[in-house]
């Protein structure tokens, strides 16, 4: 998204699963722990021991590597210190990274033949660390930007979307502003989700129909009981943190879902690295050799994103345009 901090569900979203369970959720909303000791909040494992989709290196796609890369043997990633399941996270032993940002770079590294040395950093310090060559490439959730294309190449893997979250069992669906007309919605304060609802908004009273009624909570926990007591209608977010959250605590739906650029272009996530470092070619194409031998879709469906899925990873496109 353009604000990082909109996509902040932090590890209190843990924490709310069983808290919405005590209200009369599904009974596979806690958390619960199997053999080995895996421990999975719904369906999702949130363990140290993972059991990661792994790949297989392309000699072909290899080779696309710069040779001093390939003869240091590793990829050293940059991602986000935030906890933002399901997108990055520490897994129950609060030492081990887990995700789904840190699965797909997995297997481009695989594919590259090359070992993957990861470092999380705050927001900023990611594009520091591109600049002065620390790091090769960020997998964290970084959307395309005309801004930002001045600066880095990009090689997409996933949509930019955000998301309509309601009670589960609604009818309710929401495809355009006409579809919000006359309900209360939630969102977070200086988003891109909130300028997006809030021109909807006016869209539907130059239709002459009834204005969404927004509202804002300090903390996700507070639009999650805003929900389930029925003073909201919906929460709109981001996609990533709705998927995870009505996975792991069974009391919501996703009602829609649209792009985080609104209705001027399809927002797109992709790896990040410092222009002209050679090495975008060689993640477009090892991400396109996951795609196609299906475990990228593996991925994608354990974290509950497949949504998001793209056909093809496509090189520095049309991005949000600048502010």
């Amino acid at each position: 998204m353009l604000s990082r901090r909109t996509l902040a569900a932090s590890v209190a979203a843990l924490a709310v699963a069983p808290l919405l369970a005590a209200c009369g959720g599904d009974s596979d909303a806690a958390t619960t722990t199997g053999s080995g000791g895996t421990k999975k909040v719904g369906s999702i494992n949130i363990g140290p021991d993972q059991h990661r989709v792994r790949g297989t290196k392309d000699e072909k796609i290899a080779a696309l590597v710069p040779e001093a890369i390939r003869e240091r043997g590793t990829l050293r990633l940059g991602g986000s210190a935030d906890a933002s399941p399901p997108l990055g996270f520490f897994a129950t032993d609060d030492k081990t990274r887990i995700g789904s940002e840190l699965d797909i770079a997995t297997l481009v590294a695989d594919t590259l033949g090359l070992r993957l040395q990861q470092e999380q950093v705050s927001w900023e310090n990611l594009f520091v660390g591109l600049d002065s060559g620390k790091f090769d490439a960020v997998f964290s959730n970084v959307t395309v930007t005309e801004e930002r294309k001045e600066k880095y190449d990009f090689a997409t893997y996933r949509l930019d979307n955000i998301a309509f979250e309601a009670k589960k069992g609604t009818d309710w669906r929401v495809k355009g502003p006409e579809d919000v007309a006359g309900r209360t919605i939630a969102v977070s304060s200086g988003t891109n989700q909130e300028k997006i609802l809030v021109d909807w908004s006016k869209q539907d009273e130059k239709a002459g129909l009834k204005p969404v009624t927004i509202k804002y909570f300090q903390k996700d926990t507070d639009y999650y009981l805003a929900l389930q007591s029925g003073r909201i209608d919906a929460y709109l977010g981001p996609n990533p943190s709705a998927a995870y959250h009505v996975a792991s605590a069974g009391q919501s739906q996703i009602i829609g879902s649209i792009s985080g650029g609104g209705d001027l272009v399809q927002g797109k996530i992709a790896a990040t690295t410092k222009k002209g470092s050679g090495l975008v070619d060689a993640y477009a194409a090892a991400l396109d050799h996951v795609i196609a031998d299906g475990s990228y879709g593996r991925v994608l469906k354990r974290w509950g994103l497949s949504s998001e899925a793209v056909p093809k990873s496509e090189i520095n496109p049309r991005g949000l345009p600048k502010p």
